[in-house]
């Protein structure tokens, strides 16, 4: 606290710095006090209350830095008589009320940090006339109404951030007037209309973040002209018409998000251009043709799932040598399983699910194929003949625990900017949305194939496997015991196979497993009733006219009456289904109970422009123990989100 802080002998005091300690309490009134003061922090403390308007009686300050602290309130009008200021930041505390219209009086004002308050209202237009203004950040508040046009009048500003608010209205085209500008964020509104071609002016951008909004349209081509563009998000909005071939010439981008609109037509034969390119997503349009042989080998991501391409995968996919995810998830690619794709020695993640690959999984007898591979989707298409052994037994980054979680783990984008990959699992009846994938996830999906045999004893090597789907196709013989030796399994689906013998007891050992599936087999003899086995309902056995016992209503011989069966289980969700007489495997729709629908996406958000309540507590102590640089200009830092 301050209150015995001696205001009224130090009046001479320039400069007050006491930020980052556990100081708590009001801010006295007292402070105004201190007539001389030109630099007060109090930043990354406990202060709570109001801001006083006696702040407004420090004539000559010149930076105000009141952030991170538990202040309410509204802004007080009273700060619009610091003509003085050049810096004031405010942001992540709990400030409401609207944006007070005397801040336009600070015409010395460079910088403007209000964000991560609860700020309502709109956005004065009279902004427009704080014509030194540099940094503008807005964001993460609860504004509305439109962005005021006025705001091309800021021919300094270097960025603008209003994201994360629940502005309506149209991009005005005088934003493309501010020259100076870099950053641009405008995502998570409810903005409509289309991308006004001016923003093609902006050649100094090198950040734009639309996503998320309701713009339509087509994307202009005159943002080809933004030639030192390194990340462009347009995901998530209901944007229509070609990808332009000009996007090809922005051959600094390093990463493109375009998820999620309605485009159609091709992939520009141009994208072969853009060799700096490290992520790819285009996924969730309606994107046709073949896809282009020639890609960057810079490219860590491709996500190309969700769309209409016809034809074959590019074998030039091998030259990238960085690639960690692919997806081409539900399309309409005839090809043969890619085993060339095994040599390349980073990929982490393949989704070829719900497409027309067809034909055997032969793999060459060579060592290190998909030496890192953590999740294998190749769900609905129209594989065949037997498991793939010489594959599962190569699989090195799901065994001998090598995906426990140790320091060095990160999410595959790890460094100066935090990437996440959103990976879409249906499990335990729900579809669950991964954020990050880190080296302790690990799936195989092979379900609705074809696939006939036995289930390969190998398959028990994999000891970091936590999901595993099988249903759905012609596989016989029994159960191998090995699948004991998965303890890290969450779910098992086996259902709908041919499958013969006696429940393992091994699979009892199983402790973690939540999801758990056997219908529709041909398994005979007693359920095992020890370990966990026995917390599972008749919904995992049913379709085994050959099984008996507890939880099922028929009796072992020489058993007594059967007992009522138990509860359902807490994890085991509804996966009924008709009986799989004249069952047509492509109707299943792709969010059965047990599969495991992988669908990739890149969503990022700016870290430290917009911070989370819930991470705002978790990095609190932390931010005490470093101070921040004395001038809180925040580097853009991604991590999932979106």
């Amino acid at each position: 606290m301050l209150d015995e802080f001696p205001f009224s002998s130090l009046s001479h005091l320039m400069y007050v710095d006491l930020s980052v300690n556990n100081l708590s309490g009001h801010i006295p009134l007292e402070i105004s006090l201190l007539s001389n003061l030109t630099y007060l922090d109090l930043s990354i403390n406990w202060f709570s209350g109001k801001i006083p308007p006696e702040i407004g009686y420090l004539m000559k300050l010149e930076v105000l830095h009141l952030f991170s602290n538990e202040l309410i309130g509204s802004i007080p009008q009273e700060i619009g008589q610091l003509h003085l200021l050049s810096e004031v930041a405010l942001y992540s505390n709990q400030l409401n009320g609207p944006i007070p219209s005397s801040l336009v009086n600070l015409s010395k004002l460079a910088t403007l940090y209000v964000y991560n308050n609860s700020l309502s209202g709109s956005i004065p237009p009279e902004i427009g006339n704080m014509t030194n203004l540099e940094v503008l950040h807005m964001n993460s508040n609860n504004l509305t109404g439109p962005i005021p046009s006025t705001l091309g009048n800021l021919t300094k500003l270097r960025e603008l951030y209003l994201f994360s608010n629940k502005l309506t209205g149209c991009i005005p085209l005088e934003l493309g007037n501010l020259n100076l500008l870099s950053t641009l964020g405008l995502y998570n509104n409810s903005l409509t209309g289309s991308i006004p071609p001016t923003l093609g002016n902006l050649t100094k951008l090198t950040l734009l973040y639309l996503y998320d909004n309701k713009l339509s349209g087509h994307i202009p081509g005159e943002i080809g002209n933004l030639h030192t563009m390194l990340d462009l998000e347009l995901s998530r909005n209901q944007l229509t018409g070609p990808i332009p071939s000009s996007l090809g010439h922005l051959t600094n981008l390093l990463y493109l998000f375009l998820r999620g609109n309605q485009l159609s037509g091709s992939i520009p034969a141009s994208f072969g251009d853009l060799m700096n390119l490290t992520m790819l997503d285009l996924g969730g349009n309606q994107l046709s043709g073949t896809i282009p042989q020639t890609f960057s080998s810079s490219l860590k991501t491709v996500v190309l799932g969700q769309n209409q391409f016809e034809g074959t995968l590019p074998q030039s996919l091998v030259n990238c040598k960085n690639l960690e995810v692919l997806d081409f998830s539900n399309n309409k690619i005839e090809d043969k399983f890619p085993a060339w794709l095994g040599k390349l020695p980073n990929l982490k993640v393949l989704s070829l699910k719900s497409n027309h690959f067809k034909g055997l999984l032969d793999f060459p007898k060579v060592d290190h194929l998909f030496p890192k591979l953590h999740i294998l989707d190749l769900s609905n298409n129209n594989f065949s003949d037997p498991l793939p052994a010489n594959l599962i037994g190569k699989l090195q980054g799901m065994m001998n625990g090598q995906n426990v979680q140790g320091p060095q783990d990160k999410p595959l984008y790890g460094g100066q900017t935090l990437y996440g990959v959103n990976v879409t699992m249906v499990m335990k009846g729900r579809e669950v949305q991964l954020v990050r994938i880190l080296t302790i996830f690990t799936a195989i999906d092979l379900s609705l194939n074809s696939f006939q045999g036995n289930i390969p004893n190998v398959i028990g090597n994999l000891h970091s496997l936590m999901g595993l789907n099988l249903s759905h196709n012609n596989l016989e013989s029994s159960i191998p015991s090995t699948l004991g030796n998965l303890t890290l399994l969450d779910w098992l689906d086996l259902s709908s196979n041919k499958l013969s013998g006696r429940v393992p007891r091994e699979l009892g050992d199983l402790s973690f497993l939540g999801c758990f599936n056997l219908s529709e087999n041909q398994l005979t003899g007693r359920i095992p009733q020890d370990k966990h086995l026995s917390t599972f309902t008749s919904d995992s056995f049913r379709g085994n006219l050959g099984l008996c016992g507890t939880p099922l209503q028929n009796t072992c011989p020489g058993d007594a009456q059967p007992t009522l069966s138990p509860p359902r289980s807490f994890f085991l969700e509804d996966s009924t289904r008709e009986p799989h007489s004249g069952f047509d495997r492509k109707a299943v729709g792709l969010g059965y109970a047990s599969g495991i629908v992988i669908g990739i996406s890149i969503a990022y958000i700016l870290y430290e422009i917009r911070r989370p309540k819930w991470l705002v507590a978790k990095v609190r102590s932390m931010e005490r123990r470093a101070k921040l640089m004395k001038k809180p200009k925040r580097k853009a830092i991604r991590f999932h989100g979106g």
